[in-house]
């Protein structure tokens, strides 16, 4: 484990004590379950969390014109069919009113979103609707052909993330529970391309914090050691391992005795709160 930040600086702490609490959407489909957790993050991050189901949106009682964040969370598949996060994205792209919303929220700039697990993969496939995401990747099969549910370490790559400002260098541990994590690119080019946009945001690697192939320090087999992406702007980022199972320290499996109550993964979320500012 090595940080590039201090783990005990609070960054929200003046936007917290303001009151103001921006509203966020945890949004949740068929077989996620990690939206509690999720919640539980962003709450602690200065945020207003509200718990949106799918169904909300397609009947129109949720409208996310009145949210400034959005997170698709993570779980098991969706309706316990392979292309979980596929299914998730055409009840989106495939419904009018649906596409409208996300396409909206997406295209406005005061908003920022993000997409773990399962909510990685769907995010992936709305990448028509999200600026600066065209070159984004899909997420296939493991190529274990396993589910892998892991304490995996990575790295935080340079990129316009909002969520990883001033995170840049920094290893950890983190869970991963995937049985659809694999990074799937159309060729060479693409991935190079992917490579030179510097979009690329979290990456794993092994324990001399070199990028690995090497199952299972990389338990998907991605590309590049690719585990996370985010737009060319930094609002939208996607990435398949879960830090909200982990943003507490008492819920990793390992964590240096010097970690207090948050562990390391927390920096994210309140980055998060300091992008929105005041």
């Amino acid at each position: 484990m090595k940080l590039s930040f201090d783990v005990k600086e609070d960054v929200a702490a003046p936007y917290i004590a303001t009151g103001a609490k921006p509203k966020m959407a945890i949004l949740r489909e068929q077989g996620v379950n990690s939206h509690v957790e999720m919640a539980a993050a962003f709450d602690r991050a200065g945020f207003e969390a509200t718990d949106i189901h799918m169904s909300d949106i397609l009947t129109g009682q949720a409208v996310l014109e009145e949210y400034q964040g959005l997170v698709a969370c993570g779980g098991f598949s969706y309706g316990d069919v392979l292309g979980a996060g596929e299914g998730w994205a055409k009840s989106i792209l495939f419904n009018d009113q649906a596409r409208d919303q996300f396409q909206s929220f997406f295209h406005r700039e005061d908003t920022f979103s993000l997409g773990v697990c399962n909510g990685c993969q769907m995010l992936s496939n709305l990448k028509e609707l999200i600026p600066g995401a065209d070159l984004w990747p899909r997420f296939v099969r493991n190529e274990s052909e396993r589910f892998e549910a892991r304490f995996s370490l990575v790295e935080v790559q340079k990129s316009d993330s909002i969520f990883f400002d001033g995170m840049e260098g920094s290893r950890m541990p983190i869970a991963v529970s995937h049985g659809e994590g694999r990074v799937e690119v159309r060729d060479t080019d693409h991935l190079n391309a992917i490579e030179a946009s510097g979009t690329v945001a979290v990456r794993y690697v092994d324990n001399n914090g070199n990028p690995t192939q090497q199952y299972p320090n990389n338990p998907n087999g991605s590309p590049n050691a690719i585990t996370g992406l985010t737009t060319r702007d930094g609002r939208v980022t996607i990435m398949m391992p879960h830090p909200e199972r982990v943003f507490r320290t008492v819920a990793n499996s390992w964590a240096p005795e010097s970690w207090g109550e948050d562990s390391a993964w927390m920096r994210m979320f309140r980055n998060a709160r300091v992008n929105v500012g005041k």
